[in-house]
């Protein structure tokens, strides 16, 4: 029998009524009585990590699951982090740049449902973890819907739905369908050499999405306010406003100054490309790095691990043309 840790950190899967609304309370025990029939085909342990809505979870939280998968790695064949949908994508992402060359299958699931509700998706997406889980293939997923994604390319574009996740500019790791868990190999990312854990980080970056007339004097505040870096969400291709309202030219004063600016496209789908029109070539004339065609959460918290690192302009735009764990094309 495979030995499959699930660790639990709260989220919806695991919540139950209260006076102010569904929180998170369901123990291990209580999951597994719900989920026993899938888990009799492995050696299941669970360990309770935190029990929260993944709103509060953040970069602290992020480095110290990185720090319990590490630990726990040498001790079981695959694990499964249940985890709230909101944040997921950003700590599936966080954790892929921090656990280099991951040894075992990881994978993050939840629901949009409780898994005390009778019609819930909790079940049927901790069958898909689980057996993504207890696959052998290396590395860090979101199992989601019957789905397997990249866990750096996941993210969350649906509210109320059960295919809440989708995985964006990047195929399925894996599909779930009447033949059981079919891999796409030619589409999952092998790691190089052995695990390591890497947790240092840096939470000064700022989530600017643009909106027409917004004033450049933004950029200036983030940089008073200590930010050392902001990943804007800019039009289209990646295209800045340099008319009227110069936002172009405020990226390159702040960036003068020593500030990192990251551009990618509010569409979720494409990415960004600063050759084809003047807004673009304009931004990466005055020197912003683009973001191409990862997630914004990627992104972000790719932007908060090489900060944790350098916070060299060159090195950081070095450091963005490279895929460290499938994030970009």
């Amino acid at each position: 029998m495979k030995k499959i840790l699930f660790i639990l950190t709260g989220g919806t899967l695991a919540s139950t009524k209260s006076e102010f609304g569904l929180k998170p309370g369901l123990t291990g025990e209580d999951i597994l009585k719900d989920i026993n029939v899938m888990a009799k085909n492995y050696d299941v342990t669970f360990k309770e990590l935190w029990s929260l809505d993944s709103t509060n979870m953040q970069p602290e939280e992020w480095q110290e699951l990185a720090k319990v998968i590490y630990r726990e790695s040498d001790l079981y064949d695959g694990i499964v982090v249940i985890h709230g949908t909101d944040t997921m994508a950003y700590t599936a992402s966080a954790v892929s740049y921090m656990l280099k060359n991951p040894k075992l299958p990881i994978v993050f699931t939840g629901s949009q449902l409780s898994i005390e509700n009778p019609v819930a998706d909790a079940v049927e997406n901790c069958r898909a973890a689980i057996s993504m889980a207890g696959s052998g293939i290396s590395g860090i997923y979101v199992a989601f819907d019957r789905k397997v994604m990249i866990g750096c390319r996941a993210s969350k574009t649906r509210t109320k739905s059960f295919d809440a996740f989708e995985s964006i500019n990047y195929p399925y790791a894996a599909i779930i369908n009447s033949g059981g868990l079919e891999i796409n190999e030619k589409h999952i990312i092998e790691s190089t050499g052995s695990m390591e854990l890497d947790t240092n980080i840096c939470t000064d970056v700022f989530l600017l999405k643009l909106v027409p007339g917004m004033s450049p004097d933004i950029l200036d505040y983030l940089y008073e306010k200590g930010y050392k870096a902001v990943y804007i969400e800019a039009f289209g291709r990646g295209g800045i406003p340099f008319i009227r309202r110069d936002m172009a030219a405020a990226v390159k004063r702040v960036m003068s100054k020593g500030m990192i600016v990251v551009v990618g496209s509010q569409c979720l789908y494409e990415g960004s490309d600063f050759y084809i029109y003047e807004a673009g070539q304009r931004v990466m004339e005055y020197g912003a790095i683009e973001s191409r065609d990862m997630t914004t959460e990627a992104a972000v918290t790719k932007l908060m691990y090489v900060l944790g690192h350098t916070d060299s302009i060159d090195e950081v735009r070095e450091e963005f043309a490279k895929s460290y764990c499938g994030e970009i094309s």
